[in-house]
């Protein structure tokens, strides 16, 4: 088959593109990684269920665990049922619930699989809420579901606590009623308003400074019940001034709150670091990325050259997938998970390019267009032949002729 056929431009002009064709760096088998790396993982939906996909979700659950088990054979993390997962664009409650079992049952035939899970207030009527206490409540609901299950909690940003808290003391307070409780050190998550709007002014304020000291005075005060917060602002300097700022004790291994970094525009010199200080917190960022999803054999690639010593090598392998994945994260930015999606789709690990709610009409032909080009120019595309003939099948569902 020649790899060569006609993507649109930016003005919907057609142009002809010949692929490169390098499939992605693999990492060596059984290498261990000096950074903790999750991916947030996507969901395959089940596109021959007879349901209302705007209003319904349906999921193939045997492709979805499929790719979990792909992300911890390249020693990746799974993050389960986050935002990557359509969480709140998609996927309800009692369909995340039953992922997560299913994912934490899956991993127990890995060893060394890692799975961490998302915890937040979804399941909560917006208009219902009325006070901090609802939104505790319903915190704890989902945290009672997944430690039953030996799940460990990434306590999600929830709509409903933006909603009804009137200063930052609610969150603390709220926080503090959450943390007490769990049952092992959980990861915290700050999702910015880019990713969600409804998210607005998160920990009381729309001042990000204030923001900032907020959630470092909740990590401060339960560093022990705290293994470390992931930061999704895509804003590379204010991550690290936090990350210098978060104890050095506490965490999962008594030797700090770490920095799991959310910024997938500037993920590798995060994960790189810069070596300030003496405490290797303040130093590095650990990962927990959406797309991580979409670039897991380059992403674990580059770990392992990492934890070998050879930053060289990390950055010629991450340096450049970061174009395509401030591509991917382009604004509107909470339309990212159709590119993941695409993503697995052009590289076999799904059937189809169908996704939950309906969510593959939110990028545009042009954007994936650009996307396709981005993915090979870094090497991206697993198996070439096969990602050209769905893009045909794409572009011929536009109307082009390839």
């Amino acid at each position: 088959m020649t790899l060569t056929l006609r993507l649109a431009g930016a003005r919907g002009d057609l142009a002809p593109y010949t692929l490169r064709g390098q499939p992605p760096a693999r990492p060596a088998a059984a290498t261990a990684f000096n950074r903790i790396a999750y991916s947030a993982a996507h969901v395959v939906a089940d596109p021959r269920a007879a349901i209302d996909p705007w209003l319904q979700c349906a999921v193939d659950w045997d492709a979805t665990l499929a790719y979990r088990r792909h992300l911890w054979s390249l020693g990746l993390g799974v993050a389960e049922a986050m935002d990557t997962a359509q969480r709140g664009m998609g996927m309800d409650w009692p369909t995340s619930l039953e992922l997560i079992r299913r994912s934490l049952d899956a991993a127990k035939d890995v060893p060394g699989a890692r799975v961490a899970s998302g915890c937040g207030t979804d399941h909560l009527l917006l208009d219902e809420v009325r006070s901090v206490d609802d939104v505790i409540r319903g915190y704890e609901e989902q945290m009672a579901a997944i430690e039953k299950l030996g799940g460990k909690l990434i306590i999600m940003a929830s709509r409903a606590l933006a909603r009804v808290a009137r200063s930052p003391d609610d969150y603390a307070r709220v926080y503090d009623r959450i943390l007490r409780q769990a049952r092992q050190p959980v990861i915290l998550h700050w999702l910015g308003d880019m990713f969600d709007p409804a998210l607005a002014g998160y920990w009381g304020t729309p001042d990000l400074d204030a923001a900032t000291e907020t959630a470092l005075g909740i990590i401060a005060a339960h560093a022990d019940k705290i293994d470390g917060i992931k930061v999704s602002l895509l804003d590379k300097d204010r991550e690290i001034a936090m990350r210098r700022r978060l104890p050095a004790h506490g965490g999962i291994d008594g030797q700090g709150v770490r920095m799991y970094t959310g910024d997938d525009f500037n993920y590798a010199e995060l994960i790189a670091g810069d070596g300030f200080g003496t405490a290797a917190v303040h130093g590095q960022s650990d990962a927990l990325l959406g797309i991580f999803d979409a670039i897991a054999p380059a992403a674990s690639a580059a770990l392992a050259a990492m934890a070998r010593g050879d930053t060289e090598r990390f950055h010629a392998i991450l340096g450049p997938t970061v174009a395509l994945s401030r591509h991917i994260f382009a604004a509107p930015t909470r339309f990212y998970k159709t590119g993941v999606v695409f993503m697995a789709w052009l590289n076999g690990h799904q059937s189809h390019f169908t996704m939950v709610g309906g969510q593959q009409s939110t990028r545009s032909l042009v954007h994936l267009c650009e996307l396709f080009r981005l993915a090979d120019r870094a090497d991206l595309l697993e198996q070439p032949e096969l990602a050209v003939q769905r893009m045909r099948t794409l572009l011929a569902l536009h109307g082009v002729d390839a």
